[in-house]
């Protein structure tokens, strides 16, 4: 098997999800063989927004031939990540470069998980909602918007409301009696708003 490790492995980060990774080519006689490529290990060691620690998965990319750099898709936004290089010939592979650390920026957060209207009166909705499952950064906002929809389902005018990211539950005053409305939700960080939820709910009629 080849007996030296790639030198010099550089990582730039392109994106909340693609990463360039450059290394310098072993030299030809350390091979002891046929170069066939170099394979980048690569996994996550920690999500950023969360503490916990799971099951590590280690990914692998082949680069064939005699490149010496690799884009490596499909990162999780705000994560820590490890890395390492080995030359591959027709025996197997070559020892690992010293493990590099890098970390992907904040991303967009996926949609809060769920949206809950209840308690109906003549004026009032409350709504409640889970965090997004993958937050891909630090939340720094929710944003509501509603409008109500009346019998012909044409939409009225549309109101937003920004909610401060530690809260999960809100009560809309001075809605209209029996009047169904439409409800669009998302949370945001530093870097944009994430998916929406969509949810209806009508007033009471009359006490």
């Amino acid at each position: 098997v080849p007996m030296v490790a790639p030198g010099n492995v550089q990582i730039h980060v392109i994106n909340s999800t693609l990463a360039k990774v450059h290394w310098d080519p072993v030299p030809l006689k350390s091979v002891r063989g046929h170069l066939q490529g170099y394979k980048v290990y690569y996994w996550k060691v920690q999500s950023l927004s969360r503490r916990s620690r799971r099951h590590v998965e280690k990914k692998i990319l082949t680069f064939r031939g005699n490149k010496t750099f690799g884009m490596l898709p499909g990162l999780e936004p705000y994560s820590s990540y490890k890395l390492n290089v080995r030359v591959v010939n027709g025996k197997g592979e070559g020892p690992a470069s010293p493990d590099k650390v890098f970390k992907t920026p904040e991303g967009v957060p996926s949609s809060p998980s769920y949206l809950k209207i209840t308690n109906p009166t003549l004026d009032s909705l409350t709504l409640e909602w889970g965090l997004p499952t993958h937050p891909n950064g630090v939340l720094t906002s929710y944003v509501l918007k509603f409008q109500p929809i009346n019998n012909t389902h044409e939409l009225g005018p549309l109101v937003e409301i920004r909610i401060p990211a530690n809260e999960s539950s809100l009560i809309l005053k001075n809605l209209n009696y029996s009047t169904r409305y439409k409800f669009y939700f998302n949370a945001q960080t530093s870097v944009g708003s994430g998916s929406q939820i969509t949810e209806e709910a009508v007033t009471i009629m009359d006490e």
